[in-house]
């Protein structure tokens, strides 16, 4: 419990025992044996001088009450009158005035004290309850680093606020501390604790040359890290932005709720002023001759305390408090396993999700890729008839010196297997030295190296690049179907094949290979059992690679070689075969699938591997890039729209009855606090729930 709560409970234990105590010794007075009293003069004395147990009330009333007294005179003040705490201040008010007025005969002084006292006790379970629903959500809090790390000139370490580390600096990272900032290690290796970025409990292993995220906890030894975003743009603020924000996104449920409550606060109170003042009122006038005095304390006392009675029942906290804890237990328990849910609008969609679509590269395969194969052309027309022989390694260095600046998956592979093969080289040290230099995103010295210029990006087709003197193009068929140039077609490997072109002629093609991540074909089929009924991938790869994953995974549809622009005009297509109230989600990680992830109902990105604008554009992170995870988000959606649904149905039903039953007058206020408090703590009970999902 928080401090507030302690002190909250504290005035709980000393109006309940207060209230038990004054309640007992008014008992015990004017408890009657007969038409006497038990003891004659105090009885006697406290009926004529009954506002002196008025008195003896107020004080436990006012312990407890005191703040919903106050808050319900502020909203009066604000002209926001109509809210709960307006309904008990009016409800447990009128209850002790009422006792007032008839001497205890109608209504009651303990009545009053009790409705406020259980309502604070239904408040307070409420409150302990999203602290405990805050718990997954706290955690994750506990990510944001308070200092950085840095070495000043004489080799000491200073602690800084991360926002004064720049790009390319370097930090010092201890064991037992937060890494406050995304870079790459440059010195030292560590056991990483990353349960609190993607849900896993396993330490992940870094060494020198791993990238890091912030967020993670250096479990064990010391390490140096060169950052390579400011602190505003790295992972842990990221996250937190997200976390943080993720209130302000209301499902259609919370929208429904808070609209209901709207309208309905006021109905139910002018509703009770009509219950307290029209059959009085009627009775009156039927029973012309019947004696005002008579008329006050039998009539109009009785349908007071209806009313009253009604107020108390129709307080909509269960219904207010338990909605929005719901979805805020069920957005707890995603981020407790990796999944972050930008809003409860989201997670509500995701249990309506009918069609997923999926990018390749890095989010149902792993977007590694590997070279696995070189074959440099051959024959008239090639740029080895005009140039003479050109080798493997030649036709390596061109296309890997053009890919020199892209952190593309495809141009890492070239660039790490070029590099292999110059350190391979024994015959040329100086370029294998050169090369073992190259920075944290594997891209090779050009000024060491060789001059690359003029880089050139063709948006799904590859990009050029002036390599010492040459005008090399590298990228896929369309790419040399733009440049005219005749490539191979036919009888090629599985794979990516990347062609490349030298001075306006044919050069020859590389093959690269990516592999499918291990729980890829576990997804496709969790996602098909949970009733997904279209899975589709869009990529802009080949299509034999595109339907050879394709086939492994068992997807419904694919549709390769594929432009950015051509994904989002599938994704269109897709949107037009929906189903009433069915969504389609977008699973990617690429700059690329920004687009397509704005236009889908739903956008789910990849959040390790995924690009920044891929996170940004998307509704759902995988902070763990685990696509099975999806279904397991889906689940959390089900089981939270259930419970929501559960509370719905079961605080109106109970409120209605009630309500009925309070206008009659046959429910009492013992009832009524049943069916406020003991309502409104099953609801919560319920809603706690949402943090418990089986993985």
């Amino acid at each position: 419990m928080t401090k507030k709560q302690k002190k909250v409970l504290k005035r709980i234990i000393i109006s309940a025992a207060l209230t038990f105590f004054i309640a007992l010794f008014e008992h015990i007075i004017l408890g009657k044996a007969g038409d006497d009293y038990r003891f004659p003069v105090l009885g006697e004395f406290f009926h004529k001088y009954h506002f002196l147990l008025l008195l003896l009330y107020l004080v436990p009333y006012f312990i407890i009450g005191h703040d919903i007294l106050k808050k319900a005179l502020k909203g009066i003040k604000n002209k926001q009158v109509f809210d709960e705490n307006f309904l008990m201040a009016i409800a447990t008010v009128g209850a002790l005035i009422l006792g007032a007025v008839t001497c205890g005969e109608e209504g009651g002084y303990l009545e009053g004290v009790a409705v406020m006292l259980f309502y604070q006790i239904g408040e307070l379970f409420q409150a302990v309850a999203i602290g405990k629903s805050r718990k997954n959500i706290s955690a994750l809090m506990d990510i944001r680093p308070d200092y950085a790390n840095i070495e000043d000139e004489n080799g000491n370490l200073v602690q800084v606020s991360p926002d004064e580390v720049g790009i390319g600096d370097i930090i010092v990272v201890k064991p037992g501390e937060k890494i406050p900032i995304d870079g790459c290690i440059v010195s030292g290796s560590a056991s990483l604790d990353t349960k609190a970025l993607t849900g896993e409990s396993m330490p992940r292993e870094a060494v020198e040359g791993d990238d890091v995220l912030s967020g993670c906890v250096n479990l064990s030894g010391l390490i140096k890290i060169k950052t390579t975003k400011p602190f505003g743009e790295s992972t842990v603020s990221k996250i937190l932005n997200l976390v943080e924000n993720s209130s302000m996104k209301k499902s259609r449920s919370e929208n429904f709720i808070a609209k209901f409550a709207h309208y309905y606060t006021p109905a139910v109170c002018y509703g009770a002023l009509a219950l307290a003042v029209l059959p009085p009122v009627i009775i009156l006038i039927a029973r012309g001759g019947m004696p005002f005095s008579e008329w006050a304390v039998t009539v109009l006392s009785s349908w007071v305390i209806r009313a009253l009675t009604f107020l108390v029942i129709s307080c909509p906290c269960a219904l207010v408090i338990s909605i929005p804890l719901s979805f805020f237990g069920g957005i707890g328990a995603a981020s407790s396993r990796g999944i972050l849910v930008k809003g409860s609008n989201y997670l509500e969609a995701l249990s309506e999700t009918g069609i997923i679509v999926f990018d390749k590269t890095g989010t149902l395969t792993k977007g590694v890729f590997e070279v696995t194969g070189i074959y440099p052309a051959k024959g008239e027309g090639t740029y080895s008839d005009r140039a003479g022989n050109l080798g493997e390694d030649e036709l390596l260095k061109y296309a890997a010196l053009a890919e020199n600046y892209s952190d593309h998956p495809i141009s890492k592979s070239l660039k790490e297997a070029y590099a292999k093969r110059l350190s391979e080289n024994a015959d040329n040290e100086s370029i294998s030295e050169a090369a073992e230099k190259k920075d944290n995103s594997d891209s090779i010295d050009k000024k060491t190296v060789i001059e690359v210029t003029d880089i050139e990006e063709i948006g799904g087709h590859g990009l050029t690049a002036s390599v010492d003197g040459k005008k090399v193009a590298v990228g896929n068929i369309k790419l040399m179907n733009k440049l005219m140039l005749k490539a191979d077609a036919d009888n090629l490997p599985i794979g990516t094949i990347i062609y490349v072109a030298i001075d306006g002629m044919y050069a020859g093609y590389i093959v690269i290979s990516d592999v499918v991540k291990e729980n890829s074909k576990r997804a496709i089929s969790e996602l098909k059992k949970s009733g997904i009924r279209k899975t589709v991938m869009l990529t802009g790869d080949l299509k034999t690679v595109a339907d050879s994953v394709g086939k492994e995974l068992m997807l419904d549809e694919v549709k390769s070689e594929l432009l950015p622009g051509d994904k989002v005009d599938c994704v269109e297509a897709l949107l037009s075969e929906k189903r009433k109230k069915e969504k389609l989600a977008f699973v990617g990680d690429g700059i690329n699938d920004a687009p397509v992830l704005s236009r889908a109902d739903i956008g789910i990105a990849m959040g390790a591997m995924g690009s920044d604008a891929a996170i940004e554009a998307a509704d759902v992170v995988l902070m763990d890039d685990d696509p099975a995870k999806i279904s397991l988000a889906m689940r959390i959606s089900r089981k939270c729209l259930r419970i929501v649904y559960e509370n719905i149905i079961f605080a109106l039903a109970v409120k209605f009855i009630c309500l009925v039953l309070g206008a009659l007058g046959i429910a009492n206020m013992w009832i009524a606090i049943f069916a406020d408090v003991g309502v409104m703590v099953i609801a919560v009970l319920n809603a706690i729930r949402c943090l418990n999902v089986k993985d």
